[in-house]
This record gives C-alpha cells, structure tokens and sequence, in this order.
C-alpha cells in the first residue's frame, strides 16, 4: 500500500485540495495549445488526404485542390463562427451536448453525446498512430513495434494528464507553437522564394507521375471523387468543438477568452491548411493511395520498398533544403505535435463525460475529479478505448482516418439546429431592440452552419461509409444504447428507493431482532464478535457453526462447554462439506418462521495488511456475504480483528496520508 501511494504521487504528483480548482484554469496562451492542437496539427495529414483522394484520377485532377481548400475554409469559419455563439449561450461547458439536450430533447443531446465521444477516441487513436508513423520514417524501431510504441505513447499522455490541466498544458504549449511558427516560416519563405526571388522548388517527387486508377473521370464521377476529397480534407474541422466543450477550463471572463481562442485557432488553422496545399502545387508533391504501384519513377513503379512521406515533409524538404536546421526542427516538432494533438480529446472527453454522469447517462465515478482536480477516470476511460482501438486497427492511421470526421458533423449539425431554436425562443420573450438584432444576427449565423454542416455531414456518410465511416455509426449506437441502459437503470433505482411520505415496511421497527454469529473454532475474532453481540440486546442469540469435519465440530463443542459461553451453540449438519448453503438455507427458515423479524448476522473477520494475505483468509465469510446481501430482511455486520500486519499497514498509510504529504501549499495561512 505504502509503495503504491509513492508510485502514485510520483507519477501524477501530489494530491491538490479542492479549493485549489482555480489555480488549474487556463490562460488563454495555454487554452490554445490544450483545446486547439487538434485542428492545428490536422495540417500535417489533411491536405494529403485530399492529394491521395485526387490521385485516384491522376495529376491532373491535383488541379481542383485549391477549390476543395477554399470550401474547407469556407466551412471552417462557419463553424467557428457559430461556436462562438455556443460559447456565449453556453459558457457551463456542456458544449453541443447541453445545446442539443436542452434545445431538441433528451434523444439528440444523447445523440450528440455519442458522437463525440467516439470522435474524441478516434482523435487519439488517429492522432497517436499518425505520429508514429511520422517518426517512424526516421527510426526504424517504432515502424517495427507500432502498436507497441502508439499504446506507450497514450499511456505517457494519460499520466502526463492525470497530473492536471494546466501542467500538461505548459508542456503541450511550447511543441504546439513551435509547429505552428515552423510552418508559418515555410509558408512566408517559400512565398518569398518562389514569388520574389523567382527559385524553382521541387519536392522529393516532383519528378515522379502517378498511374491513374480511373482516366478522364467526368459528370458524376467527378463530382463524387471532388466530394470525397473535399471531406477528407474536412479532417481539418476535428477538434473545433473541445473549445465550446472545455469553456469551464479558461480564466474569467470565460465566455470570451473562449471566442477569442476560437477565432485564433479558425484563422491559424485554414491559414496553415492553405499555405501548405499552394506549396504542395507550387513543389508538384505527388501522392498516391496504392503508392507501390501507382507512383511512377522512371518508368518503373516505385515498389513496396518506398516509404511515402507526408505532404508537409515533402514541402519542407522543398523549401527548406533536406537536413537543414530548418527542416529537421519542424519534422520533429511535426511528429511531436501529431502526439500532443490526442490532448484535445484527453480535456474534451473527461468533461464531457463528467456532464453525462452527472444526468445518470454514464456511471457516477466519471462526475468526480481525481487527486490532481482532472476528471481521472474519464482519462483512464478515454486511453483504455484508444489503446484497444489502436491494437485493433494496428496502429494504421491510414484505416483509422475513415472512421473519422463523422461524429464529430453529426455533432456540428445538431449543435448548430438546437442554437436556431434557442435564439428562436429568447426571441419571443426579448422586447430590446439591441439585443434582438444581435439575437438574430447570431441565429443567421447558427442557422447557415446548421445547414452548411448538415450536407456536408450527407457528403461525409455517402463518401465514406463503406470505407469505415460504418464502424463509427456502430460505435455511436453502442454508446447510445448503453448510456440509455444506465439511465434507465440510475431512473429504477431512485424510484426503488425513494423514501415514501406515508409509513412503510422500511420505517417499521421489526418485532424481534434474532443475532447470529457465525463460529468456525474459539479464537480472539470469535470471542469479539460474541461480545459484540450481547452488546446489541437482540431478541435472541445463537453461534452458529457448520459441520464440514466432525473431529473438528466435536472439539468445538468441548471446548464451547468447558469455557461455559453463555450463548447457546447450534451446529448445522452438511454431508457434501458446503458452508454458505446450509447458512443460507437455516436463515432463510428463520426468516419465513417469522417475516416481520430481522435476523442479524454476524462475521468474525480477519483485517490483515498486505494482498496476499486477504487471498489467504476471509473467503468463506466473502462468499457468505454475497449471498447474504440477496436476502430481504437480513442485516449482515462485520466484525474486524486487525492481525498486526495490518497495524503496520495503517501506520504506513497516516504516514503516507500526512498534511504534509499533500504538497507545501497546503500549509494555513501565514505558517
């Protein structure tokens, strides 16, 4: 115990008082890392993911990725702009849950609910496994371990998460804008170097030509490959929601630092998204979705020996030169910010998942925070559905990215029709000029991001559901069907036992009180809980004991008349040497003797201080208890003897549990 509390404290740090919550809220310099890595980092996989969706018709399809970019910008400041009407509609943190839970009922805000939750898992799963394989390229053991090395890489970002907020948002904060500043100074230089200098910059494979899978596509074929590109590129948008998600986690005022925060991320976002896909034209990258044989290099396709390196190395290496200091700082803080990226669902899952406990749709131990004040069992919850995820998809980001984007529109759309209908309903009330036209600017807003994100949520479903976008549906009606299970089961249970307003069973004192200790030989937990009995001045009192041996029952019953126990011994015969069904069974007979008594039990119990001493003692009386419990009208009461292990064992948790050992701050006032 001693050295499990040591081990805690020094992975997670030390246990932080509840009055100290307001030291973990986030600045509005480190919200942006915590909240916004997600669709900040999005730029290293996204634009490739719309040149692999391109390639499919060759090269010269690579001409409609400006036009998919400007529609990603497009919806990406409607959907920042609407957010920033959530964030001040909803500053409590509940996010499109609480707009869609309380605007269109209980049903979409469940809906919502569960698509976000599986989104932020795959935020992980795609995040985690996306930089491995950025870093892979340069150290052959993660490529040979990727699974192994992805599940090391959640669990240092659970613990490193488990130690609170703010302590994994300054060291999140510091990767995340140097990734962002690396790839404004590739945007800015290679800018300058192509438009004032007049350089040709090529990258790695500009020089290669790609074997198109379908030739000369048109009318609606085209139109279905441009879509599918465009929501592939839609990857850029995931995350947007953890701001309006985590607006309890900013400094005051909240609610603004929240907008701000929104508004800075959008702009860096579409800037870095568009920056990369010009450069990417401006190089002539070339992707492939079957690399190995679809990228042509000198007449011969490449192989499966050839590693495909992301859009954003290959512009780098373009711009920057292969090996410069340059373009070593940005792949390294590429590969580091696609791990920091996870962050986004490791603060907008445990939220979310608190909120859901605390309306009984997920269990109560989600609702209460940690000994850091982080939602830890939200965390762990979170790594444990990542991980298994991850070993189950092998770590490939490439099958992973097609289970995504879905939740997270079905939670846009669904979010920005329940805002409509909120401002629809201040709307009858509000008779201010001022705020009625500031009511209805921002419903104009939400009501265009409801209908923007709606079709682009068909176009995602059509264009990706049978490349796995299924396995995320699936996912949502799990989550759905079991938080509805555990509502229904929360509902039950406190109409079970609601104490009435009238008199009933519960309230009535029973009419006698019949104690029975159970007894197996005399020793010291015997006699103390002999003791404890006569202590109760029950109606009756008996020992019980069963007989498994008879030279053991006969000894019993010796020694019981020679010390003269003045509590009468009842032995209960058992011919195939069971103890809990005989028990059971003579309590029961007692029971239906007399329904309207209460028959107490009693267990003499060893308190012992190591694990696997408990394996050594107490499983009968376990197992009794169990059964016990099931039993209407009995009281079952343990009565511990503490064996000396386990006064060594409390003297090491005081120890461990000190003022002291609480942190320095935890000193009063003035010492």
């Amino acid at each position: 115990m001693h050295f499990t509390s040591d081990a805690k404290h020094w992975l997670i740090g030390r246990a932080l008082r509840s009055d100290r919550l307001g030291e973990t809220l986030l600045p509005k310099r480190i919200a942006l890392p915590v909240f916004a890595s997600d669709p900040l980092s999005s730029v290293a996989y996204a634009p490739g993911e719309v040149l692999l969706v391109l390639s499919i018709a060759g090269v010269s399809a690579y001409h409609f990725s400006p036009w998919i970019a400007v529609a990603v910008v497009v919806l990406m400041f409607t959907v920042v702009a609407s957010y920033r009407q959530n964030v001040h509609a909803y500053p409590s943190g509940g996010g499109d849950y609480e707009v869609a839970n309380t605007n269109l009922g209980p049903k979409a805000g469940l809906t919502v609910a569960s698509a976000l939750l599986v989104d932020y898992v795959l935020t992980v799963a795609v995040s985690v496994s996306s930089g491995i394989e950025n870093l892979g390229s340069a150290v052959p053991f993660v490529v040979e371990h990727k699974v192994l090395c992805a599940i090391a890489v959640i669990a240092l970002l659970t613990l490193m998460n488990l130690r609170g907020v703010k302590e994994s948002g300054k060291l999140f904060a510091i990767p995340t804008y140097v990734f962002v500043a690396g790839v404004f100074i590739m945007i800015a230089w290679g800018a300058f170097r192509g438009i004032v200098l007049g350089d040709t910059m090529k990258a790695p494979t500009s020089d290669f030509h790609i074997k198109a899978e379908h030739q000369g596509l048109a009318g609606f074929a085209l139109v279905f490959l441009l879509l599918r590109a465009f929501s592939s590129g839609c990857a850029a948008l995931t995350g947007v929601e953890a701001i309006s998600n985590g607006v309890p986690a900013f400094r005051k005022p909240k609610s603004k630092n929240a907008a701000s925060t929104l508004a800075l991320m959008g702009t860096l976002a579409v800037t870095m998204f568009c920056g990369i896909i010009g450069l990417a034209m401006a190089t002539n990258v070339r992707m492939a979705e079957n690399p190995a044989v679809d990228l042509i290099h000198n007449g011969a396709a490449v192989g499966a020996d050839y590693v495909q390196n992301p859009v954003i190395s290959q512009v780098a290496e373009a711009v920057f030169g292969k090996g410069s200091f340059l373009f070593v700082i940005l792949a390294a803080a590429t590969a580091l910010v696609l791990f920091l990226a996870a962050n986004t669902a490791y603060n907008g899952f445990p939220l979310l998942g608190s909120i859901l406990a605390q309306d009984r749709y997920l269990p109560r131990q989600l609702h209460t925070r940690g000994d850091r004040l982080a939602f830890s069992n939200g965390i762990v919850l979170l790594a444990g559905a990542a991980g298994l995820l991850v070993g189950i998809y092998g770590a490939d980001s490439t099958r992973l990215i097609q289970l995504y984007i879905v939740g997270v529109f079905v939670s846009f759309t669904l979010s920005q029709t329940g805002m409509v209908r909120h401002w629809n309903r201040h709307l009858r009330t509000e008779r201010d000029p001022d705020k009625r036209r500031h009511m209805i600017r921002s419903r104009a807003i939400n009501a265009f991001g409801a209908f923007f994100t709606g079709l682009v949520l068909v176009v995602v479903l059509v264009t990706k559901f049978t490349h796995g976008a299924w396995v995320a549906l699936l996912g949502m009606c799990i989550f759905y069907a079991t938080m509805t299970a555990i509502r229904k089961h929360y509902d039950r249970v406190a109409e079970e036992i609601a104490a009435p307003e009238t008199p009933s069973d519960d309230s009535v004192r029973p009419s006698r009180v019949h104690s029975i200790v159970l007894v197996s030989k005399i020793h010291r937990p015997t006699l103390r809980a002999l003791a404890y009995a006569k202590l109760m001045h029950s109606d009756t009192q008996e020992a019980l004991s069963v007989n498994v041996d008879l030279a053991d029952t006969k000894a019993l019953r010796q020694e019981w008349e020679r010390r003269g126990i003045d509590v009468p011994l009842k032995v209960l015969d058992s011919p195939y040497r069971e103890i809990t069904r005989p028990v059971i069974e003579y309590v029961k007979s007692l029971r239906k003797a007399s329904p309207q008594d209460a028959v107490s039990v009693i267990i003499p119990e060893y308190v012992v201080g190591h694990w696997y001493e408990q394996l050594l003692h107490n499983q009968s009386a376990l197992r009794l208890k169990g059964r016990l419990l099931f039993t209407p009208g009995v009281m079952v009461t343990s009565v511990p003897y503490q064996l000396q292990s386990s006064e060594a064992a409390e003297n090491r948790s005081d120890d461990s549990w000190s003022p002291r050992s609480q942190g320095r701050d935890d000193r009063a006032p003035g010492l």
